[in-house]
């Protein structure tokens, strides 16, 4: 085989080994972008899990929200009934004490003093032999501070009056101020609940994000894939051309052996026939020379006579 020959298989060779490393890469690479899918789609789902638990919470904090916000609607519609029952004893207290007012601008001098002026006055009419014109002036008296105590009592009553009017305005408020207090109490945990919900929102939303982030990256990554195979598939053509020039250049080396072997075959028959054809125009010289010695009476030496001794048996077979 030529020096060329060797060479240019030498270089398919190295072809070959340099695509077999190339498709290893390849292989390497498309195997880790397998490995980054499962990833991506296993990290992916579970966020995808977790945003769902988050949206099943938020939807149980919005119903509790909710209730308690209906709570509060009932509780204000309740709590402003029960104020607008109070409006009538409220109107009845702000009226009687307008009428106190109106009194007090009637009244005149210190109420104490007009009592002690008209327990004095009676006593001594009770108690004291009086002329008629004396008795009459002190009657008189008593008569007009009587109509100034008359004002006390007015405002007494009426007093009295707001007083048990704000006894029953009492329950009506305490209702109220509990009714206030508990949907006051609803309103803020409603708040509480909203602010909690608003928060879960926001993680629901990142890990969203980072969810769509890791589906990209796994789209990203499928469609590296058939490049890849494609890649291979091109190196494994190549491998295979090579292959087949390599299968042809040992059938051309096979060939050009076979054509020398048969060559040397034949120049080896050649040889033979040369040899075989000079050793028997040596034998046939060597067999004249014996033949003729025999005639002349001549010694035969060992191998003039087993060559003729030879030549008679070959006649007798033929």
């Amino acid at each position: 085989m030529s020096e060329q020959k060797t060479t240019e298989i030498g270089a398919v060779n190295q072809k070959i080994e340099a695509i077999n490393k190339q498709i290893v890469t390849l292989k390497e690479s498309l195997n880790k972008t397998h490995e980054d899918i499962k990833k991506h789609i296993e990290n992916r789902d579970q966020l995808n899990e977790k945003v769902k638990a988050l949206r099943q919470e938020i939807g149980q904090i919005k119903k509790e929200r909710d209730q308690l916000n209906e709570s509060v609607k009932d509780l204000k519609q309740q709590r402003d009934e029960v104020r607008s029952q109070m409006t009538p004893f409220i109107e009845k207290i702000k009226e009687r004490s307008l009428k106190i007012g109106n009194l007090k601008k009637r009244s005149s001098g210190n109420r104490h003093e007009l009592q002690k002026a008209f327990d004095a006055l009676e006593f001594k009419i009770a108690t004291t032999s009086l002329d008629l014109k004396e008795e009459k002036r002190l009657i008189d008296q008593v008569k007009d501070i009587e109509v100034q105590l008359a004002v006390y009592k007015k405002m007494d009553q009426h007093s009295k009056k707001i007083a048990e009017i704000r006894n029953e305005l009492k329950v009506y408020q305490e209702k109220a101020d509990a009714l206030h207090k508990e949907l006051t109490s609803n309103a803020q945990k409603s708040q509480e609940l909203h602010s909690k919900m608003l928060a879960k929102f926001e993680e629901m939303k990142n890990i969203r994000d980072e969810a769509t982030k890791l589906h990209i990256l796994f789209l990203q990554d499928r469609e590296r894939i058939k490049p890849l195979h494609e890649e291979i598939g091109k190196c494994v053509e190549q491998r295979h051309k090579l292959f087949e020039e390599k299968h042809e250049q040992y059938e051309e080396r096979k060939k050009q052996f076979e054509e020398k072997r048969r060559q040397f075959e034949s120049a080896r028959e050649q040889s033979e026939k040369q040899k075989k054809a000079k050793e028997q125009e040596i034998k046939e010289k060597i067999g004249l020379q014996a033949r003729e010695k025999l005639q002349r009476g001549e010694k035969l030496d060992w191998r003039e006579f087993q060559l003729l001794a030879g030549d008679e048996s070959e006649q007798e077979d033929g």
